[in-house]
């Protein structure tokens, strides 16, 4: 199973991105709460398609924990029973962890899909970890930081769990985001670590450093593009969908931080771009993170002047989070490279 260690761990890597993707479709769907519970969907593993479902139906097998709307309301099953002709009260109690209760078949869907991926994910690296205990004897970091992952997955999971609880609450939602770069930065690690390295020329220590303040500005920029996106959120449910156009008319203190500190980030980019390419070393990162760069300024640009296109703002997720992903590798790679499985 060792020589499938790596091939895994790439998997666990893809489904992680896909979570991030489904998240941000999430978002833009205004979705979040097509589940209102967890982990299951009104108590189903798979969630109902239409809203009769959910209905108080007589002469019904109703199993623990399924969950009816009832004068606007949640209940959850006490137990399994069989309904009469009359609800009984007494086989039914309040949910109690918000007083959310509405059904749309299309968010309950499209959130059930976001949590099936996360699922999947987390089975990915929890293989992952299983097949890297073969590694204790002849290295226990990789196994270590894949058992590290799976409890991150973990915790990622029950932080899942109190966004849906607190009915999307802006930090909850941000420190869920924290949380699955960490995941995406731990995974790149080991693939690394795990893999055989290319020797390239190395950065100087300026070079490094510039590449380590670029990447540190990625990561601020993806946390205040978190509270920009709550405050795009909040006004399309104060105004509507069909003002689009009034979403950034008066915006918060984050947009104008969050537009001014995409420069910064342009400006430091190009000029370790410059200095990588005026010396023509062979990283290909760079220009995968130019490009990235370049998509992510053009899809905010978008949003702010074409009032918010479709698929724009998960796009414009989708291209922090892999800039954030490969120019953590490029550190990993500019660094002295370590041992690898290869050479064990």
């Amino acid at each position: 199973m060792q020589r499938h260690f790596i091939k895994i761990a790439k998997i666990s890597l893809v489904l992680v991105y896909l979570v991030i993707i489904a998240g941000a479709v999430v978002r833009m769907t205004g979705s979040g709460m097509g589940c209102p519970d967890w982990p299951k969907c009104f108590g189903y593993y798979i969630p109902p398609t239409d809203v009769e479902e959910l209905h108080w139906k007589s002469a019904h097998d109703y199993k623990s924990g399924q969950v009816i709307i009832l004068n606007e309301s949640l209940y959850v099953a006490k137990e399994n029973f069989s309904s009469k002709t009359t609800l009984d009260p007494a086989n039914w109690k309040a949910y109690t962890k918000h007083d959310y209760a509405v059904f749309n078949a299309s968010h309950t869907w499209i959130e059930f899909i976001n949590r099936l991926l996360g699922a999947l994910a987390g089975l990915a690296t929890l293989l992952t970890a299983i097949i890297s205990i073969s590694f204790w004897k002849q290295n226990k970091k990789i196994t270590l930081i894949s058992w590290l992952i799976v409890i991150g997955m973990g915790f990622q999971a029950w932080l899942g769990a109190t966004v849906v609880y607190s009915v999307l609450e802006p930090l909850k939602i941000t420190i869920h985001m924290i949380m699955a770069l960490l995941i995406v930065a731990l995974l790149i690690y080991l693939i690394y670590y795990s893999s055989a390295k290319i020797n390239r020329s190395p950065l100087s220590p300026t070079e490094l450093k510039l590449l380590w303040f670029a990447w540190g500005l990625t990561l601020i920029q993806i946390v205040i593009g978190t509270q920009v996106r709550q405050f795009v959120d909040h006004q399309s449910e104060v105004l509507g969908l069909a003002q689009k156009g009034l979403f950034l008319q008066d915006p918060s203190w984050s947009f104008y931080f969050h537009r001014s500190f995409s420069i910064v980030v342009f400006i430091v980019n190009m000029l370790l771009a410059r200095a990588i390419f005026s010396k023509q070393i062979r990283y290909p990162q760079m220009k995968w993170i130019l490009l990235l760069l370049f998509l992510e300024i053009g899809s905010g640009i978008l949003m702010y002047y074409v009032d918010f296109p479709f698929g724009s703002q998960p796009l414009h997720l989708i291209f922090a989070a892999l800039l954030f992903g490969i120019q953590f590798h490029f550190l990993l790679e500019a660094h002295k490279p370590q041992s690898s499985l290869n050479s064990l």
